[in-house]
């Protein structure tokens, strides 16, 4: 009864503490701070704003059809259809647009890690309906150098919160990445060759066997998940993913 008494008196004071917070300082929409009602959403306005992709899209890569093409149940992009696409699936929550580049500049240079709530909740939102079980998620390695310049890996904080949903735990340490000059504006071939060799597993036991969620913000040719999983394979990884919160979308 005593420890009822006080389990139930510490979840009152719990809820109260809550209210509180919640009452002094409301919940705000993390891209123009209108109100919302949950800590990390967007409002209705920004939520709408966004290029959200869904059906249909390719089965394997997750490439957006216009939708009002029928492509049957399983479509696959051309690129997919040609062997292309190495990964055993990807995802994006948008496409790269202005919108989605205004939210993931800063949330990747200027420090807006309260990005990472709703961009790791639309990330879960653009897994619903593919049946993966993942033994370990991995965001995408930044240099040393980079990362002690910037201060924070953006792949790490979105990472958390999504193996948090599948219920395993984020590797962080089994890979390690050379620092190359950024790919900022080169194209698909000088992307491929920029990232060539720059990826080295350091834990092979941790990967072997293991399948393997890939974390990243932005998805642009590929190049990068492509190198991870020719490595990643190699040290005997069983089945790798990826998904991104958004992924630049060309003519195929």
């Amino acid at each position: 009864m005593v420890k009822e008494n006080i389990k139930y008196a510490r979840n009152l004071v719990s809820y109260f503490t809550r209210f509180l917070v919640e009452f002094l300082f409301p919940y705000s929409c993390p891209l123009c701070a209108q109100p919302v009602s949950t800590d990390g959403e967007l409002c209705a306005d920004c939520w709408t704003a966004f290029n959200w992709i869904s059906n249909p899209k390719c089965e394997k890569c997750g490439y957006p059809f216009p939708a009002n093409i029928d492509l049957g149940v399983r479509p696959l992009c051309p690129h997919c259809a040609a062997g292309c696409c190495e990964l055993d699936l990807i995802r994006s929550a948008c496409v790269y647009d202005d919108v989605s580049r205004d939210a993931v500049l800063p949330f990747k240079h200027a420090g807006r890690v309260k990005y990472a709530k709703f961009m790791s909740r639309a990330m879960m939102w653009a897994l619903r309906d593919v049946d993966i079980k993942p033994d370990v998620v991995m965001p995408v390695p930044l240099a040393y150098k980079r990362l002690f310049y910037r201060g924070y890996n953006q792949a790490t904080l979105l990472a958390y919160p999504i193996a948090k949903a599948f219920g395993v735990g984020v590797d962080v340490d089994s890979m390690r990445r050379d620092f190359r000059s950024d790919m900022g504006h080169k194209n698909a071939s000088q992307r491929a060759e920029n990232v060539r060799g720059v990826f080295h597993v350091i834990k092979p036991d941790k990967i072997r066997g293991k399948k393997i969620l890939l974390v990243d913000d932005v998805m642009t040719t590929g190049a990068t998940f492509s190198e991870l999983y020719k490595v990643l394979k190699k040290a005997g990884a069983a089945e790798i993913y990826g998904v991104t919160f958004c992924r630049i979308v060309r003519a195929i």
